[in-house]
């Protein structure tokens, strides 16, 4: 049976430059070239959550935790490292996608940035 909740974190994530999926852990993780920029998480470790764990700079995580906690959440393993967890469920596609690309930003190289961002060559 298909996951619609993957499926949108597929859709997004996969639609940035050079974007891959491969599974570790037991789940769908997202990156570019090596580095990881998103991780999909349906009921982890029976946490009831739906949940796209993204790359977050400095300070983000904390900010969007204390001003939104039922959206979004320090998760496990990856929250020490400043990375958030934010509920699937509960957030638009325009929400969504800016996260994650916040996330491709802070790990892709300059060259892809530049495709990205528009800039010749």
């Amino acid at each position: 049976m298909p996951d619609p909740h993957l499926e949108r974190a597929r859709r997004i994530c996969l639609a940035l430059p050079e974007a891959t999926e491969k599974e570790a852990w037991g789940n769908p993780t997202f990156r570019i070239r090596k580095r990881l920029f998103a991780m999909y998480h349906n009921n982890h470790h029976g946490d009831g959550r739906i949940a796209l764990w993204l790359n977050a700079p400095p300070g983000v995580q904390r900010m969007l935790v204390e001003a939104e906690p039922e959206r979004f959440f320090v998760p496990p393993y990856m929250g020490p490292s400043g990375w958030v967890g934010l509920h699937l469920d509960r957030c638009e596609d325009t929400e969504v996608e800016m996260h994650v690309l916040q996330s491709y930003r802070m790990v892709a190289p300059k060259k892809l940035l530049a495709l990205l961002d528009g800039a010749p060559g």
